[in-house]
């Protein structure tokens, strides 16, 4: 078992990279938007890769673990988004995925 600091960065980075994909599929829900359905969609396999890094974290390999981590954060935030946030939004509105609902068409 690991036990250096190393192993909570890891961690923590997983849990950034679970938070992202649920803030996107927060987004998606409230807005329809195809980018955004993307981007949840492929957060599913990044939080799998960010819990692969845990397990080559946990397993001594903390560097590797690591590198898995910022490897899915890098990729994660390469997937084109449609701009749902203007200039006068507030942080914590964007910290926690609030957008304007679009209107169903009945």
């Amino acid at each position: 078992m690991a036990s250096t600091y190393l192993l909570y960065v890891t961690v923590f980075g997983a849990l950034v990279i679970a938070y992202l994909w649920l803030r996107d599929a927060r987004i998606f829900y409230r807005t329809g938007l195809p980018g955004y359905r993307k981007a949840a969609y492929m957060g599913v396999l990044y939080t799998a890769l960010g819990l692969l890094g845990i397990y080559f974290a946990y397993a001594q390999a903390e560097f590797l673990g690591l590198g898995i981590i910022l490897l899915a954060l890098y990729i994660q935030g390469r997937v084109k988004r449609e701009k749902v946030f203007g200039k006068n939004t507030p942080t914590v509105d964007r910290l926690l995925g609030t957008a304007n609902a679009q209107q169903k068409n009945k």
